[in-house]
């Protein structure tokens, strides 16, 4: 166990976030959306990549598995700010295709 510095509680978890890892060229940038360990730098090593966004594309510049990024969320996962809005928005939208799609 650790204690988080104050001197009051002590904790023993493992901060696991979802966020961008960059992984474009200077003054390209592409960002692979992962499952990392919080303590671990930005473009270290991931757990698992969930993916990828491309901010200078117009439309639809983001890709990202749904269903896994909602499991590990559901594991305690935090999820950035950035990635927060993509798992909505693609939620939204594959609502949207399964209120379209005819049922039989």
């Amino acid at each position: 166990m650790r204690n988080n510095g104050s001197g009051s509680e002590p904790y023993d978890f493992m901060s696991v976030k979802i966020r961008l890892k960059r992984v474009g060229a200077r003054n390209h940038p592409v960002f692979r959306i992962v499952v990392a360990d919080g303590r671990k730098r930005r473009d270290g090593k991931a757990i698992e990549e969930l993916g990828t966004y491309h901010p200078r594309k117009g439309g639809d510049n983001f890709t990202i598995d749904l269903d896994r990024a909602q499991y590990w969320i559901k594991q305690g996962a935090q999820p950035s700010a950035t990635v927060s809005s993509f798992i909505k928005k693609a939620a939204k939208a594959t609502a949207a295709v399964a209120e379209e799609a005819p049922t039989a």
